[in-house]
């Protein structure tokens, strides 16, 4: 799979996109992959909005998926500079300024329009290192070149399990830890439960303490698609340091603010398709997750 994936990243954008096409259409028309899934999830995320109107969302998130899909087998062996000119980060100036007080960041993105080309564009682009923070992939070859490709630009993804221990190690160095804060932690996990898209939604706990223990600010990165294979992303300074008390809740709470606005604008650029609502909220838990008196 790895030796595949590589060919195809030799194949010029405009065949891949083709390519994307054609996944988009097979996967929604023909294998129905996830549809009911993805149906389900924006009926209840849109009550507002008319049967056609979600039905339209669907069919352009699986077009999207595709196209993103094609883009990244690119952007795995693209340079960084064919990258700096797809993704524009527009108030750069903002990282710039804790890099100049050698601050470590933590930077927040979301399943939204591109997020492989952001990690890589961020690597290529801005003065610090990134920290990408991620899950390994299923099938080890698949991992191995997929990890390989965000750490061309300087990168050093973090499996999540390493998370600690990296920390420990490499606190005392200015680092971006950048992580896609949308996953939905296991039912065992620490929890951050609110009101998302209209729906209890579970946002995984532990960002607050990474920012504390770094005192580091945290920046939510909204990546918006402006055409085919050009995006631009801005920053927002979600919260800064001193940090007085817990700033978990604040943190998860301005987060979800932002990411639920940008999805409203352009919902098709969500990833749909992944289980975001995996179970229930419990009854005897609050909004920030932890036990309620009885």
């Amino acid at each position: 799979m790895a030796f595949l994936l590589r060919a195809l990243g030799r194949w010029p954008l405009p065949l891949l996109y083709a390519l994307g096409r054609v996944i988009a259409f097979v996967t929604f028309d023909v294998l129905r992959w996830h549809r009911t899934l993805s149906a389900g999830n924006i009926a209840r995320s849109f009550p507002g909005r008319s049967e056609k109107e979600r039905a339209a969302i669907l069919r352009r998130a699986y077009g999207q998926l595709g196209e993103t899909f094609a883009e990244a087998i690119w952007g795995w062996q693209a340079s960084g500079e064919d990258l700096a000119k797809r993704v524009t980060i527009d108030n750069r100036e903002l990282i710039d300024r804790y890099v100049a007080e050698r601050k470590s960041v933590v930077l927040l993105a979301a399943h939204m329009c591109n997020w492989e080309w952001l990690v890589l564009a961020a690597c290529a682009e801005l003065r610090i290192a990134i920290a990408p923070l991620y899950k390994p992939l299923r099938v080890a070859s698949v991992d191995t070149y997929v990890r390989d490709a965000r750490a061309r630009f300087g990168g050093h993804p973090i499996a999540l399990d390493n998370l600690l221990y990296e920390l420990t190690m490499r606190a005392s160095g200015p680092r971006a830890f950048a992580m896609l804060a949308d996953q939905t932690p296991t039912r065992e996990a620490p929890k951050h439960w609110r009101r998302f898209l209209n729906q209890d939604t579970a946002f995984y706990a532990g960002m607050g303490l990474i920012a504390r223990y770094l005192e580091a600010p945290v920046i939510y990165v909204a990546m918006r698609r402006e055409r085919r294979g050009q995006y631009t992303a801005h920053l927002h300074l979600i919260a800064e340091p001193p940090y007085d008390d817990d700033p978990e809740d604040a943190i998860v709470d301005r987060y979800a603010t932002l990411l639920e606005a940008e999805i409203e604008r352009a919902p098709e650029n969500f990833l749909w398709v992944h289980r975001k609502w995996k179970y229930p909220k419990p009854a005897t838990e609050t909004e920030s997750g932890t036990a309620s008196p009885r």
